[in-house]
């Protein structure tokens, strides 16, 4: 976390605006799933100091992400755990399901977050685990029960719930560990779609219609159920966050508009070597059009980026005279721009 925004966070009360306005700075778009993080965040750090209220256990919400690839999912947990001063740390479902031996795996993700806190065990244990691509672990038509999908599932549902897991002499308990599971999950919007009849009806002209909408749009847990993960396991995840996919506005905003831009990146780069960076909107615009047919979402940006800024890095560091370079269109040569 940057100085300025370290001590912003620290100077006020971590409400879940101060939270959404954090994630802003670094986060274009997804609205609404910043909110729900947001929330989610604020009310898991407040249940820790405070384990049972007035008798009452207080169950732990881990977090469900929605979205198609490239929409911001792990950028918006990795900015999470840097509010929240966390260490935090990232697995992928696919490569869990493909190993012979996943509770060592587990094991091992444990231990990065052991050293992601520098061998600090509470600290740890107070952190966030992203688990990604989390809809691959659904059986498939045809397959049996105890595929290696539905057994990395089991396995998962043990730690989300709070274990103790031994790493060598140490030991380190999952219990407060806030874990964030995400995927694309293509085709699930068909079995949503087939279960919104959720029993919500308008009986009033002062019904709130946007209210009821959301209420039945919402994923449910049958519908992870038919979509393939396992009841205990979608059970643990009872906060779902629907992310978007980016449009090309929302493409062109990425590239600009976060603290730590691709554009910003590259202006300090080319600043380092006393070059003043401008490139035109237009750019913005057909690097835009270029990323949104990939259908990768942001992901593809900072490659098309970097091709179009190959020959600038290459030629800046020999051109001591250069002082500005100024790129009018994807498809034009950059122009160099030496001291008057």
């Amino acid at each position: 976390m940057d100085g300025s925004s370290s001590q912003q966070t620290q100077g006020q009360k971590l409400t879940p605006s101060a939270i959404t306005n954090y994630l802003n700075q670094y986060v274009v778009g997804q609205d609404e799933a910043k909110k729900t993080l947001s929330v989610a965040l604020y009310s898991h750090y407040r249940k820790l100091g405070k384990q049972r209220l007035d008798s009452v256990e207080i169950a732990k919400s881990n977090i469900l992400l929605i979205g198609p690839t490239g929409t911001g999912k792990t950028l918006l947990c990795e900015t999470l755990s840097r509010v929240a001063r966390v260490p935090f740390v990232t697995a992928n479902a696919t490569s869990l399901a493909q190993s012979k031996y996943v509770n060592e795996e587990i094991e091992a993700l444990m231990q990065r977050l052991l050293d992601k806190a520098a061998g600090d065990i509470a600290k740890a244990q107070r952190g966030i685990v992203f688990i990604d691509e989390i809809d691959k672990l659904k059986a498939s038509e045809g397959e049996q029960r105890g595929t290696s999908g539905e057994r990395v599932q089991h396995a998962l549902l043990k730690i989300m719930e709070g274990a103790p897991v031994r790493l060598g002499a140490q030991t380190i308990d999952t219990t407060n560990i806030l874990f964030i599971c995400a995927g694309a999950f293509v085709g699930l919007e068909n079995i949503t779609a087939a279960s919104q009849s959720f029993g919500f009806i308008s009986v009033s002209d002062s019904d709130d219609q946007k209210i009821l909408d959301r209420l039945n749009s919402r994923v449910k847990p049958t519908d992870l159920f038919k979509f393939g993960l396992i009841p205990e396991f979608a059970g643990r995840l009872p906060v779902i966050a629907n992310l978007q996919q980016l449009s090309k506005e929302l493409l062109v905003k990425i590239m600009i508009e976060p603290r730590n831009s691709i554009y910003n990146q590259f202006r300090e780069i080319l600043k380092d070597e006393g070059v003043e960076l401008v490139i035109e909107p237009e750019v913005f615009r057909q690097i835009a059009e270029m990323a949104f047919e990939y259908k990768v979402g942001a992901r593809s940006l900072r490659g098309i980026f970097e091709e179009m800024l190959l020959p600038v890095l290459y030629q800046v560091p020999d051109r001591t005279e250069t002082r500005k370079v100024v790129i009018k269109s994807l498809f034009e040569e950059p122009i160099l721009i030496a001291a008057a």
